[in-house]
């Protein structure tokens, strides 16, 4: 495919605006129309994130961050990246980028109208084909390093932990018997289930693993969300129920029971074999179930060359029930000189674990030197809900921190 013309490059700038402004409608006009066409598709999207309109604004964008970044396309590297590994997890084929393309543009004709000229329109083309290559050229790499891993496999639940009132370990054993392959520390599997009462349809999400590499065996810890009973067929066919997947791994699958994995991807991990990092200060910052990735980097970094590393782990939680992997944060840094942890509970009893009482608030650390604020080589891992990471990632900018040096993890679609 021709590269695009200086004067295709402009006019898809130009029309930034344009999709600010109509992006949601187009993109939720794409959706519509695409899967109508295509029902097949349906298994790689999550019906709530359609019925929430979450997938809807998640494209829209990153559509319009294309259009304004199209002349300095290095700026959208992370989010390339992002989107890339979550592809990979769902084992998107270069193929799909075609229909995607046809009735993504076909969407914003429908919503514009007789303003989509045929200038704009071959712009777009060429743009989109663009985007897709880059994708393409980047999923293509990730499928050659997963290797045979090459299609969703299924695994067996050999073991079901619950880790406090609202969080459960599924420990899965591949169903094939071979090996599995060490991931880096922080990663997420995609996990698929069928629905049978919707006709079999799939439905996938994205499970961070809580264990070190290297067991015969992969550990995803689940939270449980979503109605506490049965829900009616139609808000089930409607997306209307959250937790879905997560409420029904707790609800319904128990030891001797299958799922299908995807193999682990992600960029939010630490890769313990870089050597160059022994000396840099880690600092873990957690709330609720955003530990379940910060575990692994935590246990998987204790047991490597970098071991010596200074190591800081800040969790929180509302109360000592729902705090996540506390016993074995706490334990562990009792063993290493180089590790330190500190515990928050919003409502702590007597006989609670903890150090502070109320939410995290990083500036109660300061003095101490725990996050390690004036090394320029320090790391920072953040993971919890959407907006307490983005109020950390901004308190830690205020203090120098820049973000390069400040990895989130989004249990989400979209990013931060």
């Amino acid at each position: 495919m021709a590269a695009l013309t200086p004067a295709q490059v402009a006019i898809v700038r130009s029309t930034a605006p344009i999709l600010k402004e109509h992006g949601k409608t187009i993109t939720t006009t794409f959706y519509r129309n695409m899967l109508g066409a295509h029902p097949e598709l349906k298994n790689y999207f999550s019906l709530r994130n359609q019925q929430t309109g979450a997938q809807q604004a998640a494209l829209a964008n990153s559509v319009l961050a294309y259009a304004t970044h199209i002349d300095d396309l290095g700026k959208l590297s992370h989010a390339v990246e992002r989107i890339a590994q979550k592809h990979v997890s769902l084992f998107i084929q270069p193929e799909q980028y075609q229909i995607v393309g046809t009735h993504l543009i076909g969407a914003i004709g429908e919503v514009l109208g007789s303003a989509l000229t045929t200038e704009i329109k071959e712009a777009w083309i060429a743009a989109y084909g663009q985007l897709a290559n880059i994708f393409i050229k980047r999923e293509g790499d990730l499928y050659e390093a997963a290797g045979e891993w090459n299609s969703w496999r299924k695994f067996k639940i050999v073991k079901k932990e619950a880790e406090n009132d609202g969080v459960t370990s599924f420990y899965l054993e591949p169903l094939d018997g071979k090996s599995l392959p060490k991931f880096l520390p922080g990663q997420y599997v995609s996990l698929q289930i069928p629905i049978p009462e919707l006709d079999g349809i799939l439905q996938s999400r994205q499970f961070s693993l809580s264990e070190a590499p290297g067991n015969k065996h992969l550990r995803v810890s689940v939270k449980l969300e979503g109605p506490t009973e049965e829900p009616a067929l139609e808000d089930l066919a409607a997306g209307k129920i959250a937790g879905l997947v997560s409420n029904r791994l707790h609800k319904r699958y128990n030891v001797g029971d299958e799922v299908e994995l995807s193999p682990p991807c992600g960029e939010f991990f630490v890769n313990p074999a870089d050597t160059s990092a022994a000396k840099k200060p880690l600092v873990l910052v957690s709330a609720g179930v955003g530990a379940t990735p910060l575990v692994s980097i935590y246990d998987s970094v204790l047991a490597s060359e970098t071991a010596s590393r200074p190591i800081t782990w800040i969790h929180g939680a509302r109360y000592s029930g729902s705090s996540c992997f506390v016993p074995h944060i706490l334990e562990t840094a009792k063993q290493h000189d180089n590790v330190t942890a500190k515990i928050f509970l919003e409502d702590a009893k007597d006989g609670d674990a903890f150090d502070f009482e109320g939410q995290i608030d990083l500036a109660r650390l300061e003095k101490d030197n725990l996050l390690h604020l004036d090394n320029q080589e320090a790391e920072y891992y953040i993971c919890g809900p959407e907006d307490w990471m983005v109020g950390v990632r901004a308190w830690l900018e205020e203090k120098g921190v820049p973000r390069e040096r400040q990895h989130l993890e989004l249990f989400k679609t979209g990013d931060i």
